[in-house]
């Protein structure tokens, strides 16, 4: 009995602990994780629209041009000494939105221009940036 009367009133006791404090919240730290860039890279320079520019849709390549704005944002993110490069793949990203390449069926013309310089500016960054 004695016994009994001891646990109710540790459970008591431990039940009340904590019960007006306020929570604390935790976040989290960033990982010191491998380099995704290169990777990111990489993948683009597997799309169709890099490796036959002047033969893909432009519209057909909106994704690609998505992503590829992404990385030039990743490379100014990451590595802030490769900006210049980074202007040099927005350049022909800018001139493809501004053409509204997007609605544009038929490859050639400005667009097609437009991915080739993409290409073209996505190896060279891809080889600045390595991996």
């Amino acid at each position: 009995m004695r016994m009994r009367v001891v646990l109710v009133a540790l459970l008591l006791l431990l039940s009340g602990c904590g019960s007006g404090e306020v929570p604390v919240t935790v976040k989290p730290s960033r990982s010191a994780g491998p380099d995704v860039l290169p990777i990111k890279l990489k993948a683009l320079t597997t799309d169709r629209c890099y490796l036959a520019p002047g033969t893909e849709s432009p519209k057909g390549c909106q994704k690609y041009v998505t992503e590829l704005s992404s990385a030039a944002g990743s490379v100014r993110k990451r590595r802030p000494d490769l900006s210049a490069s980074a202007d040099v793949l927005d350049r022909p990203i800018s001139a493809f939105r501004t053409a509204n390449c997007q609605d544009q069926p038929a490859p050639g013309g400005a667009c097609g221009q437009a991915l080739v310089d993409m290409s073209a500016a996505l190896t060279s960054v891809k080889s600045l940036v390595g991996g």
